[in-house]
């Protein structure tokens, strides 16, 4: 069974989970053997950005000390063989290069989602 995942809303839950409940449960189900891949699209193409910082996050007098570092679980499902596309008019639309993202990564026109749609059993919009 092959499952997409597309991922459009951005930064769900990341400042009380420290990362995005959506990439832990792609890489949950990636490393229990599900065939799974990933469209980040939206705002949720910020999440491919290497250089992301938000150790210095504060609410008032409360510092945020366990920060999300969402380049770094997309580089997680890269390297554990999950294909994580990112869709190249979203990035345009961001004013992000595709130097600045986190290597592995396949880039996507918007066109192409449409057909690829079929090649899948499940697709699951978040």
């Amino acid at each position: 069974m092959k499952i997409l995942n597309i991922v459009e809303t951005a930064y769900r839950g990341t400042i009380e989970e420290q990362d995005d409940t959506v990439l832990w449960f792609n890489q949950a189900l990636g490393s229990a053997g599900a065939d799974i891949s990933v469209v980040l699209r939206g705002n949720a193409v910020n999440y491919a950005v290497r250089r992301q910082d938000a150790s210095g996050l504060a609410f008032g007098d409360v510092r945020q000390t366990q920060p999300p570092r969402l380049a770094a679980d997309v580089s997680r499902l890269v390297s554990s063989g999950i294909a994580v596309h990112v869709v190249e008019e979203d990035l345009a639309d961001r004013a992000i290069e595709a130097a600045e993202l986190v290597p592995g990564l396949k880039l996507l026109a918007r066109r192409e989602i449409a057909p690829m749609l079929g090649e899948f059993d499940h697709i699951w919009r978040w």
